[in-house]
């Protein structure tokens, strides 16, 4: 079957994968449908009028004089250009370019790593399958890519022992700390890694080297050298270090785990979720295999499969463990073509582009597709009603819509959205145990001084509203509810 090594066979296939990727991403996500995206969009806006970075909670009016680190400033500013420059297809692209690249850079890690183009397609196709298509693209995409390029960079410099490949780990950490918090989950990796090898040489002095355990190939000084500066590069920006603390606010969060889906330990009611468990054991298999154990990839394997494991959103961490201790244990000697040349990432990215502008139009990615999407999902009609027939704030809303609401009604600061670390555990208690209609809702003192109430119509609250004396109904769709103070 030497055909299958024609390097025009094998160009059509990787733009064939990655165009099938793009076009699930097309008929999927529009990343306009996400909760999160407009409180993102809005921050960026706000970043670029006023050329800084906020401290506190901004567009929040229950918040607004906490402490807030937008810590993927990044993100939010490109997207902010994305949506001035090119409207709501800027929104869109913007999404597909983010899963086009974490897919690429999945495929682009399993090849450096194992030199074999089929098997690295096939595992990038089963890897994105298990995650990608489970979440909106959003900050934590950057932090993906990033770790694609972190995993390929450890695992090439310890088999190879070219520890000159980890030089460029300290610029990459300069980018990612500005682009997304979950640099931290890189940081502790090269920490693992370097903490491994100086145990092992610590132990070896001693006379302790057992023979199943493989020995460190790269020298100490200098890992510890470059673990230092990974370190300094993650607060070289705007944040200085601030990113830390709310790292270490997330680790307190308990409320906001039991009632975001996407924190919640996988159900194994779907595909993903065992295609996430299948790599998971491919993983370990593939390090148990080996001649001798890695102790830093059974160690990286173990702590990856427990995060992942507790929260769906964290799928990723053990997908691109697993696949690239998978992709170097089947690692061969350098064949020609190994790689794909710059030409041949041109060639590829034509052709995948080709097919998505040709696509585009039968999955209705248009700008008046993307409205109506917007419109399916989100109260536009409620706020349209509001502008013609004002009503006096403050306002109240459900969580999940108080981004949109940023964007389309700025006038009126939200009382709450998905910035689950600026809000924290107590007031994010009180606005669900609000949404569900529970008794405390009579209690709740941002909606006993609202003046205008806007509601997801499918929650307990927007109906039980309909007989409380101190609102009227003044607008309700299948989607929103409005109700006015009396």
């Amino acid at each position: 079957m030497t055909f299958l090594r024609d390097r025009p066979i094998q160009l059509s296939a990787l733009s064939a994968l990655l165009a099938a990727i793009g076009i699930i991403a097309l008929r999927l996500k529009y990343s306009v449908l996400d909760y999160d995206i407009w409180w993102h969009l809005k921050v960026g806006d706000w970043i670029i009028d006023n050329r800084s970075l906020p401290h506190t909670g901004i567009l929040s009016r229950t918040a607004a004089a906490r402490p807030w680190v937008a810590y993927s400033w990044g993100y939010e500013v490109l997207l902010s250009r994305a949506y001035a420059w090119f409207g709501l297809i800027g929104l869109g692209v913007y999404g597909i370019l983010l899963t086009l690249g974490v897919a690429a850079a999945i495929y682009w890690m399993l090849r450096r790593l194992s030199g074999h183009f089929w098997f690295s397609c096939l595992l990038t196709g089963i890897v994105c399958s298990a995650f990608l298509f489970n979440g909106m693209p959003r900050p934590v995409f950057f932090t993906m890519m990033s770790f694609c390029v972190e995993l390929a960079l450890l695992f090439e410099a310890q088999r190879t022992g070219k520890i000159q490949l980890l030089y460029w780990l300290p610029p990459l950490f300069l980018l990612w700390a500005n682009l997304h918090i979950q640099f931290v989950y890189g940081l502790f990796v090269v920490g693992l890694f370097v903490a491994v090898t100086l145990a092992q040489q610590f132990l070896q002095a001693l006379g302790f080297a057992p023979e199943p355990v493989s020995s460190p190939t790269l020298p100490a000084k200098p890992l510890a050298l470059i673990l230092a500066l990974c370190i300094l590069a993650t607060v070289v920006g705007p944040n200085f270090y601030h990113p830390y603390l709310v790292v270490l606010a997330y680790s307190n969060a308990k409320f906001s785990y039991s009632i975001i889906s996407e924190l919640q330990p996988l159900s194994f009611r779907g595909y993903s979720h065992f295609a996430e468990l299948f790599l998971a054991a491919a993983g370990f298999y593939a390090v148990g295999w080996q001649k001798k154990l890695d102790p830093f990839r059974l160690i990286l394997l173990t702590v990856a499969a427990v995060v992942a494991f507790r929260t769906v959103r964290d799928a990723w961490f053990i997908c691109f463990s697993a696949s690239a201790c998978i992709a170097d244990s089947l690692a061969r000697a350098p064949e020609p073509n190994r790689c794909e040349s710059w030409r041949d990432l041109a060639v590829v990215t034509s052709a995948v582009i080709l097919i998505l502008l040709l696509a585009a139009p039968a999955t209705d990615f248009t700008e008046r597709g993307l409205d109506r999407a917007i419109s399916r999902d989100f109260p536009v009609n409620a706020v349209n009603f509001l502008r013609l027939s004002p009503v006096r704030g403050p306002v109240y809303n459900n969580l999940n819509w108080g981004g949109f609401l940023m964007w389309y009604l700025p006038e009126l600061p939200v009382a709450v959205d998905g910035r689950n670390d600026l809000y924290g555990d107590d007031l994010d208690r009180i606005f669900f145990n609000s949404e569900t209609a529970s008794r405390a809702y009579t209690t709740d003192p941002y909606l006993n001084e609202a003046g205008v109430v806007i509601l997801d119509s499918q929650l307990p609250l927007a109906k039980v509203l309909t007989i409380d004396p101190r609102f009227k109904l003044v607008y309700q769709d299948a989607i929103a509810t409005v109700f006015a103070r009396r």
